[in-house]
């Protein structure tokens, strides 16, 4: 759910996207810096043979900055006791969850 009001407004009109649980002043400024830099990755993107604009070193700056904000929020939802095992699905992806009844496992002889 999207949350619209003004008071989940940031600067330049982005809005974070809420789940069930609130997210903390921390894990909003590093949602909003995220999403920044992959918007700037994107806009930059150089086909092949074209010169980049952005320099190696603000590259390799970028990807650090990623980086390390995939590792705060890792510890954070640690922190939290959030599970942090999601990982993206498409809609035509199987699921490989395989769910087995309690009734059918059996011990082990020995």
């Amino acid at each position: 759910m999207w949350q619209t009001g003004a008071d989940n407004r940031l600067a330049n009109n982005v809005v974070i996207k809420m789940s069930e649980h609130e997210l903390g002043k921390e894990e909003q400024v590093l949602a909003v810096m995220k999403r920044v830099l992959t918007d700037i990755a994107k806009e930059t993107f150089a086909k092949p043979g074209h010169v980049h604009p952005l320099s190696e070193d603000t590259i390799r700056n970028m990807r650090d900055c990623l980086g390390l904000i995939a590792i705060r929020e890792s510890e954070l939802q640690e922190d939290a006791g959030r599970s942090s095992t999601a990982r993206p699905q498409f809609i035509d992806e199987p699921n490989r969850a395989v769910v087995v009844p309690i009734s059918e496992i059996k011990k082990r002889s020995e």
